[in-house]
């Protein structure tokens, strides 16, 4: 029997305790490969000590650790300080979460938890009781919601697959890159004339809402597939895996446009600085990636938890790096990059470490979408704006349902078929929280008035598109699938075609 490197998180030894080369390897680790899987059935983990922990002793052990941090933080810890707002935050985002996903209808696919969790953002800034006592400095909201950044940016990376690229027919380029550019044009150009943006902050907020949600989409089309609907024509493995191309194409153009909005000097210096800046993020990228494709080495141990560390360290480096450097568009296209070649470079292996990166995920989660809901003020809200950004967001999804039709018009689908495809590309929601308040943020550490209320008409507007489009696109796409797609004839196919060819993407 081969010895298990995944129940231990180490590289590939390549032998197995049976006669392989590695075996006094084994041995030092486990003593027999026999006793190594009788002790990882039984060896309870560190959840299973949790949930076996009774009540009050939780209560005392969450009681020393308030007591421990109060010692060392002391005012921040208590009503009014950033870690009481911030773990106030949390829980509240999570519980806003759960019950959101609690609401069910039948063969409708779930109402994702990110509008619970917005919501309850929301309601503790506005609630004016609540407000005094639950404050989070700007500056640590900013620092949270770009780690949160790169930790999605690290995730999309090492979720793309290289071979389902390779496969990728060309509708399924056009499917990608087609609607998310052409929203885009539209935004920027309907914006400069309805809300007053220029030109440069049209296209920011254009690729903010290019991006269309996996974590919208990817449930969704489970359930399809569940189900069997679309599945022998390949339209819900079509979708997650455009989906993925569209988002770090939306995530690289808003990255670019970022950094010649910030830049000072003439407009074609600008444009420059913003190709400069997309190069130096690709080398970087490929630099770091090498890097830690061969370090640490595969005989290792602990291996997993240092790749991940390495992962999600270097991303959050590159992430805030870029910006002391004065270059903040090139943090996360190297993010992506690195991210990708690292997961090129482990192979199989990359499955381990996307699992803990999908932990930090799970904790990121709920403060970046609370901290993005609490960013809405209702007091600071002006009419016009929020009427003008729904008129350019529903312009643009509009522009963007016909050109995604126009885009699958020869690919072999019939007439229900491209309905569908069309108005499943249209739910907004992960990227917009992730991207949509970093030039806000930007324009806070400049102090320019006017830049200000840029961003936060930026801001508005993607909150306005989460808001508007993730609970209807689900709806659209439960509501649509059964009633245009085709379902095999045979159900033994439909299960059988049920889970193959699904593409890891953003969550």
């Amino acid at each position: 029997m081969c010895c298990d490197r995944e129940v231990f998180g180490l590289g590939n030894t390549g032998a197995c305790c049976n006669g392989g080369h590695s075996t006094q390897i084994c041995y030092t680790r486990t003593k027999s490969c026999t006793q190594s899987s009788t002790q990882s059935l039984t060896q309870p983990t560190v959840g299973q000590n949790w949930s076996s922990c009774s009540k009050p002793c939780r209560v005392l052990l969450a009681a020393v650790l308030f007591g421990v941090v109060w010692s060392i933080t002391e005012d921040e810890c208590l009503p009014g300080g950033n870690l009481f707002g911030i773990t106030i935050l949390f829980i509240c985002a999570v519980i806003g979460g759960k019950l959101v996903a609690l609401i069910h209808l039948p063969k409708l696919p779930p109402f994702p938890p990110l509008l619970g969790m917005l919501l309850m953002g929301f309601l503790l800034r506005n609630i004016p009781v609540v407000t005094e006592g639950v404050y989070i400095d700007f500056r640590w909201s900013a620092s949270l919601r770009n780690i949160a950044l790169a930790v999605i940016l690290a995730r999309a990376g090492l979720g793309l697959d290289p071979k389902a690229l390779r496969k990728l027919k060309s509708v399924c380029i056009r499917v990608a890159v087609g609607p998310c550019m052409i929203e885009a044009c539209t935004t920027a150009l309907v914006s400069h004339f309805l809300m007053g943006l220029p030109w440069v902050w049209g296209f920011i907020l254009g690729f903010v809402l290019g991006a269309v949600s996996p974590a919208v989409v990817v449930p969704s089309m489970l359930l399809l597939q569940k189900y069997g609907y679309g599945v022998e024509q390949g339209i819900p493995t079509l979708l997650m895996a455009a989906g993925s191309i569209d988002d770090i194409l939306a995530i690289t153009g808003f990255t670019t446009c970022l950094g010649m909005a910030f830049a000072t000097g003439s407009p074609g210096y600008n444009l420059l600085r913003g190709v400069l800046e997309v190069a130096g993020g690709m080398v970087a990228g490929i630099l770091l990636g090498f890097l830690i494709q061969y370090f640490p080495s595969v005989d290792q141990k602990h291996l997993v938890m240092k790749r991940s560390f390495l992962v999600l360290g270097l991303s959050v480096f590159a992430v805030f790096g870029s910006g002391v450097a004065g270059f903040p568009g090139s943090g996360g296209l190297c993010t992506l990059v690195l991210a990708f070649l690292a997961g090129l470079g482990w192979g199989t292996e990359k499955a381990l470490v996307e699992e803990v990166v999908g932990w930090a995920w799970d904790v990121f989660q709920p403060l970046l979408f609370g901290l993005i809901g609490a960013e809405i003020r209702v007091s600071a809200l002006e009419g016009d704006t929020v009427g003008l950004g729904i008129a350019s967001l529903l312009i643009a999804l509009l522009v963007r349902v016909l050109f995604t039709f126009v885009c699958v018009l020869r690919a072999g689908f019939n007439m229900r078929e491209k309905v569908f495809i069309a108005l499943a590309w249209m739910p907004k929601a992960t990227v917009q929280a992730a991207i949509g308040s970093t030039a806000l943020d930007m324009a806070r550490i400049k102090g320019d008035k006017q830049l200000l209320k840029y961003g936060m008409d930026v801001l508005t507007v993607a909150v306005l598109a989460i808001l508007l489009t993730a609970p209807v696109g689900a709806l659209i796409i439960g509501l649509s699938g059964p009633r245009l797609l085709q379902r095999p004839s045979n159900s033994a196919s439909a299960e059988r075609h049920c889970w193959c060819c699904t593409v890891r993407i953003l969550d």
